[in-house]
């Protein structure tokens, strides 16, 4: 059985506003000394006037968290300065030397192939191994450097990935998902995975793509239950942690192995990217398969796709 929990902290008049706004079309009272409550199916959340936010329910910690890693993201003095001063230096190594979990995706931006999520763990027995490879974002080496780099650290560093094909993708997009949000879901399955693997670390570190509450908010409307909650999000992980960096090597190693696979099959140089050029390649498999092909191969709801087949 999932255990009640209540979580209070302060948050600050910035916050406080905002909370404000986000809750006005969902409150269900007013207490005593309070600006608003609001009862969810797994969460009731009390704002005081004196700022005094309590969070009850079995879902509290993921609302709670939301609202802290905003906090946070507003540099508020309200939060324990240490974790604020973390929060804030991105472009350091004040998380260098941290164990830690870190994930980042690829395909995201590219018409033509899956998209793929990776998270791995980097502690410091592994480190000076990427170091020696200098390993960085993906997007700042070579393919040719990628394949060469990718099997030797799959091989030393405890990893998983997911492979999202484009027929789930269109998929879900025609449900309504848009991208930061099956980006969410992803990340959320890869770091849930790796981080019950009962491998020790410090921290978990995404690539931050969208802010912490639309995040955890994605993976409640899905009503997903095993998550990740206690995330760092930092805008260039990649630079931040090694974990990150090399999540989107080997992101981007599998990636380059699924678009070697198109090109086999269709006997064409199946390109990266979204450009005009991708969209003669994307022609010339109109022409000989018919565009039902594309569902196979492509993200349909790009824009792309309309010029491809206009």
């Amino acid at each position: 059985m999932d255990k009640q929990k209540t979580i209070v902290f302060k948050v600050s008049d910035n916050i406080k506003e905002q909370m404000i706004e986000h809750y006005k079309d969902m409150v269900t009272g007013k207490p005593p000394y309070s600006i608003f409550q609001v009862k969810e199916y797994d969460c009731v959340i009390t704002l005081y006037e004196s700022g005094k936010v309590m969070f009850q329910g079995i879902g509290a910690d993921i609302e709670a968290n939301m609202w802290k890693d905003l906090e946070s993201h507003y540099n508020s003095r309200n939060i324990d300065e240490e974790i604020k001063q973390k929060e804030e230096k991105t472009n350091n190594k004040e998380y260098y030397y941290y164990d830690a979990i870190g994930s980042d995706e690829v395909g995201t931006g590219d018409y033509f192939g899956p998209i793929i999520v990776t998270a791995t763990l980097v502690d410091k027995s592994t480190r000076k191994l990427l170091e020696d490879l200098k390993i960085m974002d993906s997007k700042k080496m070579t393919d040719d450097k990628i394949r060469r780099c990718a099997p030797i650290i799959m091989k030393k560093l405890p990893y998983v990935t997911f492979t999202l094909s484009n027929q789930k993708y269109n998929e879900l997009s025609t449900k309504g998902f848009n991208m930061n949000k099956i980006k969410a879901i992803l990340h959320n399955k890869v770091l849930y995975e790796l981080s019950n693997k009962g491998i020790p670390y410090h921290k978990i570190i995404v690539d931050q793509f969208t802010t912490p509450r639309s995040y955890f908010s994605y993976l409640k409307q899905e009503n997903i239950t095993e998550k990740v909650t206690k995330i760092t999000f930092l805008t260039k992980g990649e630079s931040a942690h090694l974990s990150v960096a090399a999540a989107s090597v080997i992101s981007r190693y599998l990636f380059l192995e699924e678009m070697d696979k198109l090109s086999e099959k269709y006997k064409i140089n199946i390109l990266k990217g979204a450009s005009d050029k991708v969209d003669d390649v994307a022609r010339q498999i109109v022409k000989k398969y018919g565009k039902n092909e594309l569902n196979k191969i492509a993200k349909l709801n790009f824009k792309n796709t309309e010029k491809i087949l206009n």
